[in-house]
């Protein structure tokens, strides 16, 4: 069944570029030209995904991300006119699952958007072999349900967050620098930074050290990054 992807961008130039892009990919969209309206299609459609602008009128997409968080976990995409690190990062904690700047390539829009729906739906060879539950000390990860828990209590995680604690978790003895991660979540070739997976890194150490883990993930130094001992 086809995946449907909300575009909000209030330019209707660029709504209609991606959405003939995304129809292109064999996805079905839905638009909306602000936040408000963006939210209003988000509740009544239930979209797979959603790429939603930052600068917008009456509500930018920082406060429709931070409502569509309260709401639910649906992945989202970030477009931003501003080339700006901060904004990237800003965007990524909170809760955002990628980013892509203008001007930016219709087709890489739709190469990112298709990235996070194989994160959704599919997984990794290591677990499929495997039992479906990923333990790991008191962490347990559900690949199929796209649930985490700690000591029995469930963490609430974004898509791309949990696609690196799975990554980790599934090689405990692995210490994977973050080019490793970054290919392992979406193939080589996407230029992200450095910086987007030490964010992620840093939501998942606040996330669960709310409830109670303190040794989640380890920074090897110069290196990258490993599963921590998680309670065990």
């Amino acid at each position: 069944m086809p995946r449907t992807i909300l575009v909000v961008d209030d330019d209707p130039h660029i709504r209609q570029l991606l959405v003939f892009a995304l129809a292109k990919a064999g996805l079905n969209t839905i638009e909306a030209e602000d936040g408000e309206a963006a939210l209003a299609q988000a509740r009544v459609h239930g979209p797979d995904l959603i790429v939603l602008d930052i600068n917008m009128p009456r509500m930018d997409g920082i406060e429709v991300c931070r409502r569509l968080r309260g709401e639910g976990d649906v992945p989202i995409l970030f477009l931003s006119s501003r080339d700006d690190e901060i904004d990237r990062i800003l965007g990524i904690e909170l809760g955002a699952d990628d980013y892509v700047t203008k001007p930016f390539s219709p087709r890489e829009v739709v190469a990112r958007v298709m990235a996070i729906l194989r994160r959704v739906s599919g997984r990794p060879p290591e677990v499929e072999r495997a039992a479906t539950a990923l333990r790991h000390g008191r962490l347990t990860l559900d690949p199929e349900g796209w649930q985490a828990q700690w000591g029995g209590e469930a963490v609430a995680l974004t898509v791309t967050e949990f696609a690196i604690l799975r990554t980790l978790a599934a090689m405990p003895s692995k210490v994977f620098s973050r080019d490793a991660i970054i290919d392992r979540l979406r193939g080589p070739g996407f230029a992200l930074t450095d910086r987007t997976i030490d964010s992620h890194v840093r939501n998942l150490r606040a996330k669960f050290a709310g409830h109670g883990a303190e040794d989640l993930i380890e920074t090897r130094p110069g290196i990258g990054y490993r599963i921590g001992a998680c309670g065990g």
